[in-house]
């Protein structure tokens, strides 16, 4: 009896045992199931300064066309095609033009090389607008991102100072529009700005007068309404960077204008 006893004893210990080890199993996997699910992945470098608007992690570029006029053909043939082109003139001259937003080298280089193969382009190259040197700390990194950033967009729209305005316009060649201008800046800084400038007030957070940086965009009612109309880039120390009307030519402008202070209508940030 005794060992009758101890056998279902034993049996029922190890049915137990074998009931516990399948529970914990279970509960591991739930708990490894929810973590997975519940918490995102580490932030990637294109994430870092917690971007208002879509970052630019990879585009396509073509040429380096010794002709604008060259560029401006290429840019409308791919825009008639429904891709978002556009082109400018770097500091060694050379026109350039493009297009698209892609999260990873693969994608872009695959969607280029298919374009390519229909004849749609020609020799294109991939490039990775948003990047930066990593610091050690994360802070570190994301403010190193942040000032780095700021600079960029700043000696970019300096750039084009002295080129004309053009109602529309979104190039060197032609000139710019406000709209066209701070959107054409922040693309070749790897950040998808809106075309409108109805649609970048919109689309930022608002900013403060006394909390102003380098880089935010500052907006204007000029038409008579509180319709945004016009928008600037803000360069520091009060002054702005923008393209002011027909006949003339994008240059700097001050805060403290009579003109610009009565139209004024706030401010936006974007990372």
């Amino acid at each position: 009896m005794f060992g009758i006893r101890s056998g279902h004893r034993c049996w029922a210990i190890c049915w137990r045992c074998f009931f516990f080890a399948i529970l914990t199993i279970l509960i591991t996997a739930c708990a490894k199931e929810s973590t997975i699910s519940g918490n995102p992945p580490p932030p990637q470098e294109k994430n870092l300064l917690n971007n208002v608007i879509p970052s630019i992690p990879f585009t396509i570029q073509l040429g380096a066309f010794q002709s604008s006029v060259r560029a401006e053909r290429m840019t409308n043939g791919l825009q008639e095609k429904g891709l978002d082109a556009y082109f400018y003139e770097d500091k060694s001259g050379l026109s350039k033009v493009r297009f698209g937003r892609f999260d990873t080298r693969a994608e872009a280089y695959d969607h280029a090389r298919a374009l390519k193969a229909e004849g749609v382009i020609d020799t294109f190259y991939i490039l990775q607008p948003f990047k930066n040197s990593k610091p050690t700390h994360k802070q570190s990194l994301k403010n190193t991102y942040r000032k780095g950033l700021e600079k960029r967009l700043i000696e970019t729209a300096k750039g084009f100072i002295g080129v004309p305005y053009r109602w529309g316009g979104t190039s060197v060649e032609n000139g710019f529009d406000c709209s066209g201008l701070t959107m054409t800046v922040y693309r070749l800084n790897g950040l998808e700005l809106p075309r409108k400038a109805s649609s970048q007030y919109r689309a930022g957070k608002p900013v403060s007068n006394h909390s102003l940086k380098p880089a935010d965009l500052i907006f204007f009612a000029t038409n008579g309404d509180d319709q945004i109309s016009h928008v600037g880039i803000y360069s520091g120390n009060g002054k702005f960077i923008h393209a002011p009307g027909r006949g003339k030519y994008i240059r700097k402008a001050s805060l403290s204008n009579a003109y610009f202070k009565r139209h004024y209508r706030g401010a936006r940030r974007y990372f």
